[in-house]
């Protein structure tokens, strides 16, 4: 008996991520709206009331890709803390950690890319909804920086916004990019950081109070 329900348990998870996978990958070609449960479940392997233990609608499917899609953002910005090459060289690192998760999670990527502007509307939604909770966690981190000590918090919230922004047009073009072109990908970190640059030299010149 206690081998048997760790063993169900094990089944249940491997079947949800199958059903996940499965979205992902024909989101790819059709777009996740126009997918059909009947289409995934066939694809997953399995039947469709197998489904229904699991989520009750494709949307549901849509708002787990969203959360595993932003499970690594939420990664790159914990990373970031704990390492303190990436504190003292902020724009460098940053653009070399952008690209690196983007080639390393480029379905999901992907997946973001394609649904955040089109598709389902609840889809959309969570996509804004988790690019907000990105840009507040990225704003706890750039308060740390000496030269944004005596900012407002909505002003550090603010330049969050405009490096996560930057970071989702780099990320896309990353997406883009075919595989084994590494110049592209050096173009694409240059610009990046020419970019960030421009915003940090406004920094000592900004005043929350302008």
């Amino acid at each position: 008996m206690s081998e048997t329900v760790p063993s169900r348990q094990a089944q249940k998870e491997r079947t949800r991520e199958a059903i996940l996978a499965a979205a992902l990958g024909l989101s790819h070609d059709h777009g996740f709206a126009q997918l059909s449960l009947r289409q995934v479940t066939r694809a997953a392997g399995v039947v469709p009331t197998a489904f229904y233990r699991h989520f009750d609608s494709m949307d549901e499917v849509g708002l787990a890709l969203v959360e595993q899609s932003f499970t690594t953002l939420r990664g790159m910005i914990r990373d970031a803390q704990r390492n303190p090459d990436i504190v003292d060289n902020l724009i460098d690192a940053s653009a070399d950690v952008l690209v690196a998760a983007v080639k390393a999670n480029r379905e999901h990527f992907a997946f973001v890319a394609r649904e955040r502007l089109g598709g389902s509307a609840t889809v959309r939604a969570a996509i804004q909804h988790e690019l907000e909770l990105f840009i507040s966690e990225l704003a706890l981190f750039l308060a740390r920086i000496p030269q944004l000590a005596r900012w407002s918090g909505e002003d550090v919230k603010m330049v969050s916004g405009l490096f996560v922004r930057n970071m989702v047009y780099r990320a896309e073009q990353v997406v883009e990019t075919p595989v084994g072109r590494p110049d592209l990908e050096e173009e694409i970190k240059r610009k990046a950081r020419r970019e960030m640059r421009m915003v940090v030299l406004g920094f000592k010149a900004w005043r929350s109070d302008a």
